[in-house]
């Protein structure tokens, strides 16, 4: 029994002493990343499948070309609402999240890697039918508003929101839509793209609409928490390197193209 032991702790020794080599040799510490994100956020990301464990969308196939050049592996999986994945981040289970905006709150638990590859817009959806009438952040003060649970449309506008706002929260940009279009709320807040989208998938494209201007425009970052194992100075300036080079080299702004694609593509199949 005991040699069958040795030889059974010996082969376990030789498989991690082999991972930390390959870790070292890529001087990067770090052989595989795990990432999250918006499940309810096409074109960036979405999931393909109601059960599906990944997420797919112009983020993902960012860090697609961002495992290629980095040279280790980077999956891309569904944890749950945004929220949910928000949590996972801060408590290290999961390494980064692929599109957050940039909060006081997000950066102590997280930290963002520089350049932003994209940027969106947040509007005000509401229904075709409701007289609200938007020009400024002082026009909702009256009406009563909804949005996802932890979401952000930058430091500025959730500081007057918070103060100002009646702005419930849902787990779920469908649940958000649909009390929209029951008339439950009279205005929903959420990024351009991805809200429309929406809108089409539950066929509401018709009763919703959106004004202008947006509250606000804010930059889309890669995130790596900071209990994640694979967090140090040499990944996470190999990380802002890439990011530099697709953004100059055109491969961000192809990710986007291809992500509206995939979405439209979708959908043309599920109808």
């Amino acid at each position: 029994m005991k040699p069958v032991l040795g030889r059974w702790f010996c082969l376990v020794g030789l498989v991690l002493l082999g991972a930390t080599l390959r870790a070292e040799s890529n001087g990067l510490g770090c052989e595989h990343l795990v990432a999250t994100g918006n499940p309810d956020y096409p074109p960036y990301l979405w999931r393909p499948e109601p059960n599906s464990p990944v997420l797919v969308g112009a983020n993902q196939l960012l860090l697609d070309e961002i495992s290629r050049r980095l040279g280790i592996p980077i999956d891309v999986v569904y944890t749950g609402s945004w929220s949910r994945a928000q949590e996972e981040v801060r408590a290290g289970r999961v390494d980064l999240i692929a599109g957050a905006f940039l909060t006081r709150q997000r950066l102590e638990y997280m930290d963002y890697l520089y350049p932003a590859f994209f940027t969106t817009r947040s509007l005000v959806w509401t229904r075709q039918d409701q007289p609200l009438a938007y020009q400024k952040w002082e026009d909702l003060a009256n009406w009563q508003g909804i949005t996802l649970i932890n979401n952000s449309f930058g430091q500025e506008f959730d500081r007057y929101a918070n103060d100002h706002l009646t702005l419930d929260s849902v787990a779920s940009l469908d649940q958000a839509m649909r009390m929209l279009a029951q008339g439950r709320v009279d205005y929903l807040l959420y990024e351009e793209f991805p809200a429309e989208a929406y809108a089409k998938r539950l066929g509401l494209g018709d009763q919703l609409r959106s004004l202008e201007p947006p509250i606000s425009q804010e930059l889309l970052y890669l995130t790596l928490s900071h209990r994640s194992p694979c967090n140090n100075g040499e990944l996470r300036g190999r990380l802002s390197q890439i990011l530099t080079d697709m953004l100059v080299d055109g491969s961000a702004q192809h990710a986007l193209a291809q992500g509206l694609s995939d979405w439209q593509r979708s959908q043309s199949q599920a109808d």
